[in-house]
C-alpha cells in the first residue's frame, strides 16, 4: 500500500500569514483549470473526494494541505492523523487560468501562488499538472519562471494521456521533456525537472508518479505503519478502487 494512501485532510488557507509552522517538507501540486489536477491528486491517495474538483473549474480559491503520515488505519478515511508523527505534505494549489473568474480573485490568487512557491522554505517540489494535449501555456510557464529560482524540483504530470495515440504520447513526452532542459542554472547545468505521461482514468503512469512523489517527500525509505503491520500479518482492509 501506498503511503500516498494515508494522505488525510489536515487544513486550508487563504493568506501566507495562515499557512501551517509545520517543518516537514511540502509537495505542492499546480496546474491550470482543467488539467486534471483533483483527479491527479485523488486516484494518487486512492481517495474519490480528498481533492475538491468543482463542477465549475476555478472556484477552489485556498491552498489546501493534506498531511502523510501519522494515520494508523490506512482504509478508514475518518481517523485522524497524529501531528507529532505526520512526515510530509501534500499541498492542493488553486487552480489558475480559468476565465469566469473575477479580477480581484485572480490578483489574489496570482498574489498568493507566486508569493508561496517563492518563498515558502518548506516547499521541497512543484508538481505540475499540464494537459498533454496542450503545449505549455503562459500561465504555466509563468509557474516554472517564479519557481525554477529556488533550483528545487519540479515533476511534469501531463494529464490526460489516454487521450492521445502512441505517437502524440511520445511526442508530447518529448517537447515537455525539451522545454523542461532549457532551464539551466549559472553553471549551465540542467534544473531537476522531469516529466511523464499520466491519466487518472486510465491509470497511466500511476505507479511512476508515486514512486516520484515519494521520492522528493523522502519518503521512500521506510514502510509506514500500516504496511508493517500487514507485512506481521495483522491484516488490514482491502484498497478502495479509485475514481477519477
Amino acid at each position: 500500500m501506498s503511503q500516498l494512501w494515508q494522505a488525510r485532510f489536515f487544513t486550508t488557507v487563504n493568506h501566507l500569514r495562515d499557512l501551517p509552522k509545520t517543518s516537514v517538507p511540502e509537495i505542492a501540486f499546480a496546474g491550470r483549470s482543467n488539467a486534471g489536477k483533483s483527479s491527479a491528486i485523488n486516484v494518487l491517495c486512492n481517495q474519490k473526494r480528498l481533492a475538491f474538483a468543482s463542477k465549475t473549474p476555478g472556484r477552489t480559491q485556498h491552498i489546501n494541505y493534506f498531511s502523510l503520515g501519522g494515520a494508523h488505519v490506512g482504509q478508514h478515511r475518518n481517523d485522524e492523523a497524529r501531528p507529532d508523527e505526520i512526515r510530509a505534505m501534500l499541498v492542493d494549489l488553486p487552480g489558475y487560468g480559468y476565465a469566469e473568474v473575477s479580477g480581484s480573485a485572480k490578483h489574489h490568487w496570482q498574489a498568493l501562488l507566486g508569493d508561496y512557491v517563492r518563498q515558502r522554505e518548506q516547499l521541497a517540489a512543484l508538481v505540475m499538472i499540464v494537459d498533454s494535449r496542450r503545449p505549455f501555456t503562459d500561465l504555466d510557464i509563468q509557474m516554472i519562471e517564479w519557481f525554477a529560482p529556488t533550483g528545487k524540483p519540479i515533476h511534469c504530470i501531463l494529464s490526460k494521456a489516454d487521450k492521445l495515440n502512441r505517437n502524440e504520447s511520445t511526442n508530447a513526452l518529448r517537447q515537455a521533456q525539451t522545454y523542461l532542459s532549457s532551464y539551466v542554472d549559472e553553471n549551465g547545468q540542467p534544473f531537476p525537472f522531469t516529466a511523464q505521461l499520466f491519466s487518472a482514468l486510465k491509470r497511466i503512469g500511476l505507479e511512476e508518479a508515486n514512486d516520484k512523489i515519494l521520492e522528493l517527500a523522502g519518503l521512500n525509505d521506510a514502510a509506514t505503519p500500516v504496511d508493517q503491520a500487514q507485512g506481521e500479518g495483522k491484516g488490514g482492509t482491502q484498497p478502495e478502487t479509485p475514481q477519477a
